[in-house]
């Protein structure tokens, strides 16, 4: 039998989202919550336990995406975020030996932007830049149709450039509003939903930031997209305008012009990226 189908896997601090992928189809998931303060063994075992649901003879690769920095060629994870017990995992040697078929192990914000760029809103794009935007920011970089890691996949941590009197991860994710504003991004989508002129004031406000975060990309990267996703991504209507705005004062309008600038809408996109992976 042609194996023909992959096995996707979205590793997150919250949730472990495995799936079963064929081609750009996600045919079966399972979603557990991830035991993320247990044992580095806890962990695996659980993760093990997802993929035997869903592996079938089919089945001719494993992709992993991780929020970590990661050792690609050897399949090491280091630090993952939000599961203080892996400190260093060989992920790729677990499991090719639990389950006998290739695996490929990434950055999970790699994984979005690669599976933004072949079946998303990147389609048709040799340079591309994902950009997830949530609990924290994490982009993918695509140069010349090809996923650019860097070393252990350091390659575009933009969230990590110091910005105001911090960084652009604190004042363009849900820590904005956490912690600077009081309140969730969700609430405080609610609240501008409804017209609140305060929660409206704070969407410009975080607009205006990420119109800066994007400036930062253009130039880096002047790609021919930058794309969105993450949790804040289906709030984009209430920062977009801010953020336009703000990209009025960079220096080269011909860049920005050029490039699209917009919020994914492919469902499972990380994990669509992780299958390409293998």
């Amino acid at each position: 039998m042609k194996r023909t189908m992959k096995i996707a896997i979205d590793l997150g601090g919250t949730n472990m989202r495995v799936g079963l992928v064929d081609g750009a189809t996600v045919v079966e998931t399972v979603i557990e919550p991830c035991p993320a303060q247990e044992a580095e063994e806890v962990v695996l075992a659980q993760l093990k336990r997802q993929i035997a649901q869903l592996m079938t003879p089919e089945v001719s690769g494993i992709g992993v995406g991780v929020p970590s920095v990661v050792d690609c060629q050897q399949g090491i994870v280091y630090n993952v975020v939000n599961i203080p017990s892996w400190k260093e995992v060989r992920l790729k040697d677990i499991l090719e030996q639990e389950f006998a078929v290739p695996v490929a192990v990434n950055n999970d914000a790699n994984c979005f932007a690669w599976g933004a760029w072949r079946y998303g809103e990147g389609q048709g794009t040799q340079d591309m830049v994902g950009l997830t935007i949530g609990t924290g920011i994490g982009s993918g970089i695509i140069i010349g149709g090809r996923l650019y890691n860097g070393v252990n996949t350091g390659a575009g941590e933009i969230g990590s450039l110091p910005f105001k009197d911090a960084d652009y991860e604190f004042y363009c994710s849900s820590r904005f509003f956490s912690e600077l504003h009081g309140d969730t991004g969700a609430n405080f989508g609610r609240r501008a939903e409804a017209g609140d002129p305060e929660a409206l004031a704070v969407w410009r406000e975080f607009g205006q930031n990420v119109g800066e975060l994007i400036k930062a990309v253009l130039f880096t990267y002047a790609p021919e997209a930058i794309i969105i996703g993450g949790g804040i991504a289906n709030a984009f209507p209430l920062y977009e305008q801010a953020m336009r705005q703000s990209l009025e004062s960079f220096p080269y309008p011909a860049n920005v012009a050029a490039t699209r600038i917009e919020p994914s809408t492919l469902a499972n996109a990380a994990m669509l990226g992780a299958s390409l992976l293998v």
